[in-house]
């Protein structure tokens, strides 16, 4: 499950991307808190706090700000188009009590013999809906595929969920699975089998004659 830990956080006055830039410049975040009926409040954390715990899956951690503590789920990460760096964070108040709707990515563990066996691993869904309770959010769903052979496939509603997880999606929607080789599809002409010159002069001149 992921865990809940502590960010310390500091309301940002300025706005704009000026002030974005500055903050940046400076080693911090910029972002946002609302929900629970509350009003959005502009924060700036630190960037290195902050990637280090978004690329380590946490999804749900504690702002303090001036003596205060509230639990949030990172609702939203803004990336630059290197992936690199974190360009804007948005927070969701949420309550240690309270079911969420999130997505979380599939994680596939093992090897599947029907791979070795000269299969194609094929993996149509990445990501799971999901609900749960905030602070109960898992990192991934992780499936075994050490039994996966060839034409066998793993459904939704085949997966083992942690504790008080529910996906959402269609339990009928294949997750992963193990399909048989492609055939070649080019045809070979037959030994000694020529195939017939298409005729385009001949049928230019009979349109032509025709016309006449």
């Amino acid at each position: 499950m992921a865990e809940s830990l502590v960010l310390v956080a500091e309301k940002r006055e300025g706005r704009g991307t000026r002030a974005a830039q500055r903050l940046r410049a400076a080693g911090r975040v910029p972002a946002v808190v609302y929900g629970h009926k509350e009003g959005t409040v502009s924060l700036s954390l630190s960037a290195e706090d902050l990637t280090r715990a978004i690329r380590h899956g946490v999804r749900v951690v504690d702002l303090q700000t001036d003596g205060t503590r509230q639990t949030t789920l990172i609702r939203e990460v803004q990336w630059d188009h290197l992936g690199m760096d974190v360009l804007h964070v948005d927070f969701a108040r949420v309550a240690a009590d309270e079911r969420i709707h999130v997505t979380v990515p599939v994680e596939l563990r093992g090897i599947a013999p029907g791979v070795t066996a000269g299969g194609v691993l094929d993996q149509p869904t990445h990501l799971l809906h999901v609900e749960c309770l905030a602070v109960d959010v898992p990192e991934s769903v992780r499936v075994n595929i050490n039994e996966l052979q060839v034409g066998a496939a793993i459904h939704v509603r085949d997966l083992t969920l942690p504790n008080g997880v529910m996906v959402l999606d269609d339990p009928e929607a294949v997750v992963v699975h193990v399909t048989a080789p492609q055939a070649e599809t080019e045809a070979t002409p037959a030994a000694g089998a020529q195939a017939e010159p298409e005729v385009i002069g001949r049928q230019r001149g009979e349109e032509g004659e025709a016309g006449e």
